[in-house]
């Protein structure tokens, strides 16, 4: 029986606004396929993609685990003889998969869209900036800065935070739930999951699959700069939380302390990394397009996060306050944004892209 195709307009125009606006200028001449070397032997990609989103075929794009197997290398962006940049297209269709499965799916279209910027950071700035009046901090304090004893003390940042934590890892658990769901529905799997798993954060660990790319041969560097500097700065985190209630030692810290260390080089390495990623999004943007303002919204998050907090760390040692508390309240802000707003932005990625190898691997689609 012929399978009966159901093209949803909507979707394509969806596609095409969300980065996409290429997409039209496809023929199918396989050349993106041909030059791709992280696509499997078997059906191949982005080919099949872009047939599927010129047609609308929605449901088919959705439950597609290789729209992740994709790293956007751009190297089918660079050889497309249409100039229709499938890494492109690609990538406005993995933003609207985050928006598809993201929990609560309002905030996931709200965080994709320019014209709720100022709405998504309105409100971080109106939860500190009240919880700063209820403590009376609103004007510059005097004297030497200590931010925890005189602008936000520590428990309640860290309660602010841990409730956006587990917001966030809500709107993640069921977003990543049910793209498994729709992967595996109607087919078999074939091995270990533990192993699947392991091959997966192994690959993750050494950005194996970046370093096949050729025309932004550079992205590899780059975003293991930016993921080691996340890392370490998620050990610094749980660093000072040993400090502070396991030995009750109050901030601020000595310079010259290993945690502060550490985790200055970990801001450094994030600085550099995020510096790369837009050096080679400029170098190579001919070549592998500019990116969408999705792709700059998460780029200028991060840059702004790691310079607020090396200026407030500067700043503080140089005892200059009418400029280290507003940059330390750029800070908070920053950090609750991306942490928040993670399930529905391209930090996402990290979680449906590992969701989609670790399905490859365990289903035998991945190709080595």
């Amino acid at each position: 029986m012929t399978e009966q195709i159901k093209p949803d307009l909507k979707f394509i125009n969806s596609v095409i606004n969300a980065g996409g606006e290429s997409l039209k200028k496809c023929f199918q001449c396989a050349t993106c396929t041909v030059v791709c070397n992280v696509t499997p032997d078997d059906k191949p990609f982005p080919r099949k993609e872009m047939v599927q989103a010129q047609w609308g075929l929605k449901d088919k794009l959705m439950s597609n685990p290789d729209i992740w197997l994709c790293h956007q290398c751009s190297d089918c962006t660079a050889y497309c003889p249409r100039g229709a940049k499938p890494g492109e297209v690609l990538g406005a269709i993995r933003k609207l998969s985050i928006e598809h499965y993201a929990f609560p799916s309002f905030i996931g279209k709200a965080v994709a869209d320019p014209k709720f910027l100022l709405v998504m950071l309105g409100f971080p700035v109106a939860l500190f900036l009240s919880v700063i009046y209820a403590l009376g901090n609103l004007r510059i304090p005097e004297g030497q800065i200590i931010y925890a004893e005189k602008f936000v003390p520590v428990p309640i940042i860290d309660t602010v935070f841990s409730v956006a934590a587990v917001f966030a890892l809500i709107g993640f658990a069921v977003g990543v739930t049910r793209y498994w769901k729709d992967l595996t529905a109607g087919r078999k799997m074939k091995g270990s999951i533990v192993g699947a798993i392991i091959a997966t954060v192994t690959e993750f660990l050494a950005h194996k699959k970046f370093k096949k790319c050729e025309v932004t041969v550079d992205r590899s560097r780059s975003h293991l700069f930016t993921f080691y500097g996340f890392v370490g700065l998620a050990i610094t985190t749980t660093w000072a939380i040993v400090y502070l209630y396991g030995m009750h030692w109050p901030s601020p810290y000595p310079l010259r302390d290993p945690m502060k260390i550490f985790g200055n080089l970990s801001a450094a390495a994030l600085l550099i990394g995020i510096t790369l990623v837009i050096i080679n999004r400029l170098k190579n943007a001919d070549k592998a397009g500019a990116g969408s303002y999705y792709d700059w919204l998460f780029i200028g998050i991060i840059l702004t996060l790691v310079v607020s907090g090396l200026l407030s760390e500067l700043l503080r040692v140089l005892n200059v306050p009418t400029l280290a508390y507003p940059v330390y309240f750029i800070h908070l802000v920053t950090i609750f944004f991306l942490f928040a707003y993670a399930p529905f932005s391209k930090m996402a990625h990290m979680a449906y892209r590992a969701t989609a190898l670790v399905f490859a691997k365990q289903s035998g689609r991945d190709a080595e």
